[in-house]
């Protein structure tokens, strides 16, 4: 029985992946780099100390440092303010806490992009936990953020929970840590992608997750 539902955000609940890649591009701009843009979508979900390095492998940590925080700073000044929620996403959060289920956010973002995703959602008194970018050593596709959010959730182990993602990394830390995954299609990622990465259903979005609720991997 599914005890716990870890949501990731970015491209999952709300509509930033490509917000997300103009800040980098942006960012990257400033120290010379132009990738293309296809090439830091493929990227989207994994913290700077994870996407830095697979767009410039020869960054060192000082620049990894710099260029993520120069991409916070874009992204907080330009974006943030105008991202939407996906349709029906805080629907889908409201829908898992009825039926006793724990929600938990579980971003590569920052603790103040989160927060601020926790009220856009009006998700504060749905939420039995949040974690972060802040909390944590490694990004996805590392498994730290899952494992600190399974740590939050006293006496639910990996069987009991699930995770709802759009990104590969999602899938990926998931798996790492012995959760099965859902994945959203809402982020841009192929279905290639995500199956490959091990999620054991697909669908469009967050709205279609809802939908289907009753006969999804959330229910079982």
């Amino acid at each position: 029985m599914i005890k716990a539902v870890l949501f990731d955000i970015d491209g999952t609940l709300v509509d930033s992946n490509e917000q997300h890649v103009t800040a980098w591009l942006e960012a990257l701009a400033q120290v010379g780099a132009s990738p293309d843009r296809q090439a830091v979508h493929q990227q989207m979900g994994k913290g700077a100390d994870m996407l830095v390095p697979a767009l410039l492998p020869d960054a060192d940590e000082a620049r990894i440092e710099a260029l993520g925080k120069a991409h916070g700073a874009i992204f907080k000044e330009r974006f943030l303010q105008g991202i939407m929620p996906f349709p029906q996403a805080g629907s889908l959060l409201a829908r898992v806490h009825a039926a006793g289920q724990r929600v938990v956010l579980a971003s590569s973002a920052s603790r103040g992009e989160v927060d601020h995703y926790l009220d856009l959602l009006k998700a504060q008194e749905l939420a039995a936990a949040t974690t972060c970018s802040d909390d944590v050593e490694n990004t996805k596709p590392a498994p730290d953020i899952f494992a600190a959010a399974l740590g939050r959730l006293d006496g639910i182990g990996p069987h009991e929970a699930i995770v709802v993602g759009d990104t590969p990394y999602d899938i990926e830390a998931a798996g790492r840590c012995g959760i099965a995954a859902i994945a959203l299609r809402s982020g841009g990622f192929g279905d290639a992608a995500l199956a490959d990465a091990g999620a054991v259903e697909i669908h469009d979005d967050a709205a279609a997750l809802l939908a289907a609720y009753d006969r999804s991997a959330l229910a079982r």
